[in-house]
């Protein structure tokens, strides 16, 4: 895999894990789980963001 790549796809799945925590909390009705959801979502858009951008160069 490309380097340029790598840095996204954790990114996202970082997220990914930290979204499905705030869903996790959100069920269970702990505190902290409408943060979660927040950075969790906020951390897969800008990943989702960098990897457009990282494709978008590197087809110039």
């Amino acid at each position: 895999m490309k380097k340029q790549l790598r840095i996204p796809l954790v990114l996202f799945l970082v997220g990914m894990v930290i979204t499905i925590a705030g869903a996790l909390f959100k069920i269970m009705h702990w505190y902290a789980g409408n943060i979660f959801l927040t950075v969790g979502m906020l951390t897969e858009a800008a990943a989702l963001i960098v990897l457009i951008v990282s494709v978008l160069r590197n087809m110039k």
